[in-house]
């Protein structure tokens, strides 16, 4: 029998669920997705924490210890990035060395790294209640911060999934959680449901 997939997730809160039961994340429903179609998967091994920015996602990495090589590796990283106002163009080199580290995690095979836009929280009611002066700036920043991803995902060979067709209207409450803020398994599924013909096609 062939191998269970082992599949590794970096991220912040979007990789974790925030809010929610971690079962109902984007990494574990993309896993069950790939059970459906009989793809044999284990756990997905999730690299997150909400509020982490690129440079400390790649600070808890350089202390992790990581299996020799994994079938397929997912990112989605930036939006701490935005909201806290840091410069986009540290972003952009931590962004180009987050994708390199992935590659040498799936033996240097872009077509198995799958990276992941940052959704516009912009269009949430928590945005629109704390921060109503400055959601075209929230819009605007981060547009700016998926093209450096997408130009960096281009040059790499890596997949980019632009999920941001999903969060850029005002979003009902069946796609959040209760903070307003984070997105619930409906949306999730969504993501998954964009990741996983990705993983069928190669299997």
């Amino acid at each position: 029998m062939p191998q269970p997939y082992n599949i590794l997730c970096l991220g912040d809160s979007y990789t974790i669920a925030e809010g929610l039961p971690l079962y109902e994340s984007f990494p574990y429903q993309l896993v069950q997705q790939l059970r459906t179609n009989k793809i044999s998967c284990n756990a997905p091994e999730i690299i997150a924490k909400t509020g982490w920015t690129s440079f400390e996602l790649m600070q808890h990495m350089a202390g992790y210890t990581f299996n020799p090589n994994y079938d397929f590796a997912t990112l989605l990283i930036g939006v701490n990035n935005q909201y806290r106002h840091l410069k986009q163009s540290d972003f952009e080199k931590d962004y180009h060395a987050l994708i390199q580290k992935t590659l040498a995690f799936v033996n240097q095979q872009p077509i198995k790294v799958i990276a992941i836009a940052i959704p516009d929280w912009g269009y949430t009611p928590f945005a629109t209640k704390h921060f109503s002066e400055n959601i075209q700036s929230i819009h605007t920043e981060i547009s700016n911060y998926n093209k450096i991803c997408k130009t960096i995902c281009a040059g790499s060979g890596v997949h980019f999934v632009d999920i941001t067709t999903y969060t850029n209207t005002n979003m009902p409450t069946s796609l959040l959680t209760n903070d307003e803020l984070h997105y619930s398994a409906k949306m999730y599924q969504k993501w998954a449901n964009a990741m996983a013909p990705i993983i069928l096609s190669q299997s």
